[in-house]
């Protein structure tokens, strides 16, 4: 009776609550492919039926590049940026508190409910010339709305909270018993955040920058009210794929959105790569 118990017991612990692997991954693999591999797969095949030359046409033209360039530098800085703003409000929010505390918390989740427009059309009447903090940054030859530096604002304002989303709950699970043990080992408060904290948070905040950058690249609600939408200087690369659809060029459009894609794509896994080097250096 004993070993019959002990033997379901360890058949329980291997298959779980669900049903077997056929089931579940049959059904994870379906879903995955309406949802995700199959519009992929007819982007692809439409950017393919363009040709060498096309794509050539497409690549080397200057606006498209321009685009491009403006959409992925962006993206990258709004995202390093939060990284590093997240990872803070993060640290407040779990290891102090403070009158407001649950208000501040629940503020971080605001843009995920927010719709996008609303954001960029808030964030233009703030930043404009005559705007509550433009009139001021206006007084010192700043100009944030209708520019590259508005479309950085918005994508900080969207990428923020996967930051401090992906940070918080390590922090929480942080043992505040190894900083002070590196404090009695003589250990300074920089030598202590830098050998002792970072490397426990810092695949997380790799993690807060992928999924803020993948965000921010294909970003364009809260982006075309603020950015000015102008040619070689604040267009941004979704803008672009929507003016080719406008005018029926789908290769052109498919083109856009398969070098988006393809560039996202390499950049996440570089990042993904790094994370894991550095969950096995700490394993090790």
């Amino acid at each position: 009776m004993t070993s019959t118990l002990a033997h379901w017991q360890h058949r329980w612990r291997q298959a779980g609550p669900l049903p077997g692997l056929g089931l579940t991954l049959g059904l994870s693999l379906t879903w995955l492919s309406l949802i995700v591999l199959i519009p992929l797969a007819a982007l692809l095949l439409k950017a393919a039926g363009v040709g060498p030359a096309g794509w050539w046409a497409i690549i080397s033209d200057a606006r498209v590049f321009a685009a491009l360039k403006l959409s992925f530098g962006t993206a990258l800085l709004a995202a390093f940026i939060d990284t590093f703003i997240g990872a803070l409000i993060a640290w407040v929010l779990v290891r102090y508190r403070f009158p407001g505390r649950r208000v501040f918390d629940a503020f971080i989740d605001l843009p995920f409910a927010l719709p996008t427009a609303v954001a960029g059309i808030a964030l233009t009447a703030i930043y404009a010339g005559n705007g509550w903090i433009g009139q001021w940054l206006a007084l010192v030859g700043i100009k944030v709305a209708y520019a590259p530096a508005g479309i950085v604002m918005a994508l900080l304002f969207i990428g923020l909270p996967f930051t401090v989303r992906t940070v918080q709950p390590v922090l929480e699970t942080l043992h505040v018993e190894h900083e002070e043990a590196a404090a009695s080992l003589g250990a300074s408060r920089f030598t202590t955040l830098w050998r002792v904290l970072l490397p426990q948070v810092l695949p997380a905040m790799l993690t807060g920058f992928a999924l803020a950058f993948a965000r921010g690249v294909g970003e364009y609600g809260s982006v075309i009210f603020i950015a000015g939408n102008l040619p070689y200087v604040s267009e941004i690369a979704p803008l672009l794929v929507v003016i080719k659809l406008e005018e029926f060029d789908y290769g052109g459009a498919t083109v856009i959105a398969t070098l988006m894609l393809a560039t996202s794509f390499l950049i996440l896994f570089l990042i993904n790569l790094l994370q894991r080097r550095l969950a096995r250096g700490q394993s090790h």
